[in-house]
């Protein structure tokens, strides 16, 4: 069985409808340029819906290649696992109801990082130190490993991190001292010092 029959059954599974939309260009195309997410899918930001579709377990790998007007820009396709590798494609964990309970008694119904009061509907779960950096299979699933935000501060802390220098070293502890991590105890946000003026 080839890598694109082995990725078949878990891009029918797939349910978020951007990255959907990415795996099944790539299984048509053979990749997707981020300027055909732009004008192809109106996708403002293309690396997030690559992103999304790595989170889902699915391997791509990024390409460099020539845009309509000889810029240099991104492209995505599958990557081969490694061989022998009979890791499934599993991406990100499901939580449970429980661990989102357990999340609320410990931090109260607020977001960790603008400290607003919400209900725990409005509550999104998620890493402390971004996915990206060790992923899930490094860090132990506990509490202290991730964080109640609300959807604004989430969207602003994926942004921000996406964007960190530290995507390129992924060191766990520069992420532990960020403010997007340890929003009381943090050193500098996305590396960039804090300013004491």
């Amino acid at each position: 069985m080839d890598d694109q029959e082995q990725l078949k059954a878990p891009i029918a599974s797939i349910r978020n409808k951007r990255a959907r939309v990415v795996a099944e260009h790539i299984l048509a195309h053979g990749f997707v340029t981020t300027e055909e997410l732009a004008s192809m899918y109106g996708y403002s930001h293309p690396p997030r819906a690559a992103r999304d579709l790595r989170e889902l377990g699915i391997p791509l790998e990024t390409l460099k290649m020539k845009n309509s007007l000889g810029r240099i820009i991104a492209a995505y396709r599958f990557a081969s696992p490694l061989q022998g590798d009979t890791r499934e494609f599993v991406g990100r964990r499901t939580f449970p109801k429980q661990f989102k309970q357990r999340l609320l008694s410990v931090s109260g119904k607020r977001c960790a990082v603008c400290q607003t009061s919400l209900e725990s509907h409005y509550l999104q779960i998620d890493h402390c130190i971004p996915y990206s950096i060790p992923s899930d299979s490094v860090l132990e699933r506990t509490l202290q490993d991730f964080m109640l935000l609300c959807a604004t501060c989430n969207r602003a802390k994926a942004w921000s991190c996406e964007h960190c220098p530290n995507q390129a070293e992924k060191s766990i502890e520069v992420c532990r001292s960020c403010d997007w991590a340890s929003p009381l105890t943090y050193t500098h946000i996305a590396t960039q010092p804090i300013s004491t003026s």
